[in-house]
């Protein structure tokens, strides 16, 4: 203590600050509990993958989010590849009676499809498929090549494109494509719930979640009375002919 008590008087400074309260270079020290919850709210991550991402991002709320997005999307794609032949087949009837959806998700084991997290999955996507009427397919692989070219041939034909250098109009018209495709696709739409991510990043949050491979591999959406022609009565026609009879 003496020789510390010496450098002290030398430096004019004080023991105490310079033992205990050197800077910290752990950026994980310096984000708020705060700033965690919050993100813990808005995301649903854990405490620690929330601190991380806030350090990893100087902080910045909503590039944390995308921060989590990227991780939980990097974990789910190492198990894309394992076999999912288990899950279950929810169904969804919307208010009135007059939609309802069945859907096929899949997962690795009968225990996973059982839990909370995969059945409030099943439900979401249920639900997305009833809210989404122009959706079609799965993912846009799906999607069959004389789709393709028929939106193509839609899309050259436009006026907008009259006058249009050819290499340009091919350009405006793979991007018009591209983008009518997505909307036909279901992994493709923005979640109901949170229109942030895409149904594609639910999935993958999920599988992140329960870590196991998550596929949704099939619906199909009910609407009453879709394909039944009505006839429609030309109710004035109608009364017409009644008097011309009488």
């Amino acid at each position: 203590m003496i020789e510390a008590a010496a450098l002290l008087k030398q430096v004019g400074g004080s023991l105490y600050p310079t033992l205990f309260f050197h800077p910290t270079s752990d950026p994980m020290a310096a984000v708020s509990a705060k700033l965690v919850k919050d993100l813990r709210d808005k995301t649903g991550a854990g405490m620690m993958d929330c601190k991380k991402a806030l350090a990893a991002t100087d902080g910045d709320t909503n590039k944390a989010v995308e921060w989590l997005r990227q991780k939980g999307i990097a974990s789910a794609e190492k198990k894309s590849g394992r076999t999912a032949a288990e899950g279950s087949i929810g169904s969804y009837i919307h208010t009135g009676a007059r939609v309802g959806v069945l859907v096929e998700v899949n997962c690795e084991t009968d225990f996973v499809a059982r839990g909370d997290i995969f059945q409030a999955l099943l439900r979401d996507i249920s639900m997305q498929v009833a809210a989404c009427p122009n959706v079609e397919y799965v993912t846009t692989d799906e999607i069959p090549d004389e789709i393709r070219e028929r939106e193509k041939a839609i899309e050259m034909g436009r006026d907008d494109l009259e006058g249009k250098p050819d290499q340009m109009k091919v350009k405006i018209v793979e991007g018009r494509i591209g983008k009518r495709l997505k909307e036909l696709a279901l992994m493709e739409q923005p979640f109901i719930k949170d229109s942030s991510l895409t149904v594609a990043d639910l999935v993958k949050q999920t599988a992140g979640k329960i870590g196991e491979n998550v596929k949704v591999r099939r619906f199909t959406r009910y609407t009453l009375g879709e394909g039944i022609e009505v006839e429609e009565n030309d109710f004035a026609a109608e009364v017409a002919s009644m008097q011309n009879a009488g």
